[in-house]
């Protein structure tokens, strides 16, 4: 029997995956556990090992293509079953001619006329029963609701958060998702619909009787002239609707990765659904980078990972979760869920063909891990990200991320908060600067960084958020540990 090949659950929360590369052609021999395609969702990218060892039959799903968890992608013959791709069905023998006789023309007898169809009788409205179907259960307002309805406003808060900015009625749009669920494309697609529907034309008016116009003469044109390669200075050139550039243009159009289409559909959504605010900390990282200097050499040989400044910071963003929680929290409606475990994401940023892609591997329990544990576990997970090596857990349950664009020299960002969290931390650029120390105003070279953190105001204010950088600007400045030499 051949095996089928599914796609994967990548992950509770992930219900499609988009399939973007096949390693393996059609009729080729395959090892178990040997990568057989690519898949993107919107948690991670990984590659998908075989299930069995076999020649890999009927390609069903072609690269690009977005399907649902546990659909069928492929088939896997094992030894003795033959390959039926490509290959040609085995003719059957021809049978032997047969003769038959010319039919002989008859004329067809008329058919008779159909009788005409009975006429009901008329009966009592009381007496028609038509059976409705069963409702699930009754909304608050005593209205009864169907599975069908439960099926479609049972959907993401994002889809519901839409749906009620909009005005809609989530039971009126027709849903795409598992067991009919309305998806973020299904409503966004609605209400491109509705927005862009013509507005009703005003009421006809009365007709009134005009003198008809005569045409004038028709003139001959003249002979066509071949256009210019580009237009002349102050000549607009053809634009077709909706086309941000014209046919003079010199562009080049290039379709968006998977992977940039999820960080685009999950930037935007973040921006919809919480109200940014950031706030700007300088940290004075002297004491860190002495540290870190003193220790690296030996921190390499009894470790085998390098030292640098990234578990220094998490140190510190963890002692700023512990006296100030909301920043490791999320919003569930009109209710604020507290993390009690501090599950740290660290942005990675992965190369692209003429751009960057972005994933968020998570730390999870990083409040418990010492400094050697979070250097360890942040570079492990950055070097397998980067090769594609990340398993979907590692990407889901964190509460509290870090970007740090200052390893490409920018001083400092805005970043957007990673949903369904709200906060982000931005780390700018590590240099040294002449600074202004001392009770005594002297000038001096210090080892300085510009640290952002953007949070959702719908539950974190900016005394808050202050608080909490103020708890991180101490750790880091006044940095102490059993474990390395000061």
């Amino acid at each position: 029997m051949p095996i089928d090949v599914i796609m994967p659950q990548m992950g509770e929360s992930i219900a499609e995956g988009t399939l973007t590369v096949w390693y393996k052609k059609e009729g080729d021999h395959i090892e178990r556990d040997e990568n057989l395609f690519e898949i993107s969702t919107d948690k991670v990218d990984a590659e998908i090992p075989s299930p069995a060892e076999g020649t890999l039959g009927k390609i069903l799903v072609n690269e690009g293509e977005t399907v649902e968890v546990g659909t069928v992608v492929a088939t896997i013959l094992q030894a003795g079953e033959v390959a039926d791709v490509g290959a040609e069905p085995e003719a059957a023998p021809e049978p032997e001619p047969e003769v038959t006789p010319e039919p002989a023309v008859f004329e067809p007898p008329p058919s008779p006329e159909p009788p005409p169809p009975p006429v009901p009788e008329p009966v009592a409205a009381e007496a028609v029963s038509v059976p409705s179907p069963q409702p699930e259960r009754s909304a608050g307002d005593g209205q009864l609701v169907t599975k069908e309805q439960l099926r479609r406003t049972r959907s993401s808060p994002l889809v519901r958060n839409i749906a009620a900015e909009h005005g809609i009625d989530l039971t009126q749009v027709t849903g795409t998702g598992l067991s009919g669920r309305v998806t973020k494309r299904d409503i966004l697609a609605f209400v491109e619909g509705v927005e862009s529907a013509p507005a009703p034309l005003p009421a006809a008016e009365p007709e009134v009787a005009v003198e008809p116009v005569v045409p004038p003469e028709p003139v001959t044109p003249a002979a066509p002239v071949a256009p210019p390669s580009r237009p002349p200075v102050g000549v607009t050139a053809e634009v077709v609707p909706g086309q941000p550039f014209t046919d003079a243009d010199r562009v080049e159009i290039v379709p968006m990765s998977i992977m940039r289409q999820k960080i685009a559909e999950h930037m935007t959504d973040s921006r919809r659904t919480s109200a940014h605010v950031t706030s700007f900390f300088e940290f004075d990282m002297t004491r860190v980078a002495e540290i870190r200097a003193r220790n690296k050499e030996r921190f390499l040989e009894d470790s085998g990972v390098k030292l640098t400044y990234m578990p220094f910071i998490i140190s510190a963003l963890i002692a700023g979760v512990k006296e100030w929680p909301i920043v490791n929290a999320s919003v569930w409606g009109d209710k604020i869920v507290l993390k009690k475990d501090v599950n740290v994401g660290i942005a990675v940023a992965l190369p692209q063909e003429g751009s960057f892609g972005l994933l968020v591997p998570v730390i999870r329990h990083a409040d418990e891990l010492s400094l050697v544990g979070l250097a360890r576990a942040a570079n492990d997970l950055a070097e397998r990200a980067r090769t594609k090596r990340l398993s979907p857990e590692e990407v889901q349950g964190g509460t509290i991320t870090i970007t740090n664009p200052g390893v490409f020299g920018s001083l400092s960002g805005t970043p957007i908060i990673n949903q369904p969290q709200v906060a982000i931390l931005g780390v700018g650029t590590i240099e040294k600067r002449v600074k202004v120390i001392g009770p005594g105003d002297s000038i001096g070279v210090r080892t300085c960084a510009y640290f952002s953190i953007s949070y959702d105001h719908r539950v974190v204010d900016g005394a808050t958020a202050d608080h909490f950088m103020t708890v991180m600007k101490d750790k880091l400045e006044n940095f102490s540990d059993p474990s390395l030499k000061e």
